[in-house]
């Protein structure tokens, strides 16, 4: 197996894809650190995504988001990022520039089992379950370009996390 590529290893995908969980696995595998976008955004306002959002609005947060992801790029960690941060403008030329954009694809069904209620999901909160499931589907169609602009795509929806790390690893490796 040959070296990882250099950079940043950017986790992008729809909410309940998988990111967190697999930029985790990935990270014992690489032995790099892992961090994810949504937590560092929450750690420096000293507020949770839900609070950000209320208080904020969605622009406020993509703000915050942002730069929090710009603070991260180029070094060599692995990065689980928010669904929707690629799709701001410029951040996906940023991401391939500052190392390796990994896509974690999932179909509306697996999205919608896995993030289940989405009462911390401000883009989810209030919908019932198949209202869940349009809107995820609504979400992946407006950002399946960006996403499939991706260096790798992986589907997630049969895989285990350890599986899907593994798969990565691997295709990094080539």
């Amino acid at each position: 197996m040959g070296p990882v590529r250099s950079g940043t290893i950017w986790l992008v995908g729809m909410m309940g894809a998988g990111k967190s969980a697999v930029g985790a696995a990935l990270g014992r595998l690489l032995g790099r650190e892992t961090v994810d976008s949504d937590a560092l955004v929450e750690a420096a306002a000293n507020m949770t995504i839900r609070e950000i959002f209320e208080r904020e609005g969605e622009a406020g947060f993509r703000a915050r988001e942002r730069a929090a992801i710009e603070a991260q790029a180029g070094r060599p960690i692995v990065a689980a990022l928010g669904g929707g941060a690629i799709a701001q403008p410029g951040l996906a030329e940023l991401l391939a520039r500052e190392g390796t954009v990994v896509y974690l694809r999932a179909t509306p069904r697996t999205l919608a089992e896995r993030v289940g209620e989405g009462a911390e999901r401000p883009l989810l909160r209030g919908l019932d379950a198949e209202g869940r499931r349009r809107r995820l589907a609504e979400l992946l169609a407006e950002r399946a370009s960006t996403y499939e602009r991706a260096a790798l795509i992986l589907d997630t929806d049969d895989s285990t996390v350890e599986e899907v790390a593994a798969a990565i690893r691997a295709r990094l490796s080539e």
